[in-house]
């Protein structure tokens, strides 16, 4: 058996190709999107920094006050011919806590101040509701004022 193909018009493969180009478009250029790449690539760049923190200062320095040549480098556990290098892993702790620290700060704290602020100046343009005495007494002042007319 054969298979068979079915024609494929040339003017709608274009149309289709396009649609899908302009949504694709429509998505990626969002406000959010563009952010949330800005984002993660100074997120990267913020590692880095840390990473090398880490590396290059805070350990060297506990290094210093501990034994051994190289510091928390030489941190290893025998078991038999094998080692376990935790002085490593302990590092990499050091550099994760940091980390997270860091966007503790920026996304708990100082997020949460700026949206409590916007709420803030929300809550303060938006008058408060009518209360039910309010308006029964509108509505004697309006009756008074076209009786006096």
């Amino acid at each position: 058996m054969k298979p068979q193909f079915q024609a494929v018009n040339p003017t709608m493969a274009t149309k289709q190709i396009k649609s899908m180009f302009d949504e694709f478009k429509s998505f990626a250029f969002k406000g959010s999107v563009v952010d949330m790449a800005v984002g993660v690539v100074i997120g990267a760049a913020f590692g880095k920094i840390v990473d090398s923190l880490v590396k290059n200062i805070l350990m060297p320095a506990i290094g210093l006050l501990t034994p051994g040549e190289q510091g928390y480098v030489d941190w290893k556990i025998m078991v038999g011919s094998k080692s376990i290098p935790y002085g490593l892993f302990l590092g990499e702790v050091v550099n994760f806590l940091i980390v997270a620290f860091a966007l503790y700060l920026f996304m708990v704290k100082f997020i949460g101040l700026v949206l409590a602020k916007k709420k803030a100046e929300q809550a303060e343009a938006a008058p408060p509701a009518e209360t039910e005495d309010q308006k029964l007494l509108k509505e004697i002042r309006d009756l008074l004022a076209t009786q006096k007319r």
